[in-house]
């Protein structure tokens, strides 16, 4: 598998965290060079590992913030 290539332009902000110090972020990264997305997943402290997550293009995250809006908690 080829290296996988990423720059977190933003960190926008934590969502959770374990006592492990991993922590669930929503970030805007760019991946192996190419436009930014939003992203979702866990990070290691200082980012140097990762686990699986999503990304979301404006248009994506757009409708999931309107689902959400839908949701009465």
């Amino acid at each position: 598998m080829a290296d996988v290539k990423y720059e977190i332009t933003q960190h926008i902000g934590v969502l959770s965290g374990t006592d492990k110090g991993w922590q669930k972020e929503l970030n805007l990264i760019s991946w192996n060079g190419r436009p930014p997305k939003y992203d979702i997943r866990d990070w290691s402290q200082g980012h140097e590992k990762m686990s699986k997550g999503t990304t979301l293009s404006q248009e994506e995250l757009q409708a999931l913030k309107n689902l959400l809006d839908k949701i009465v908690i």
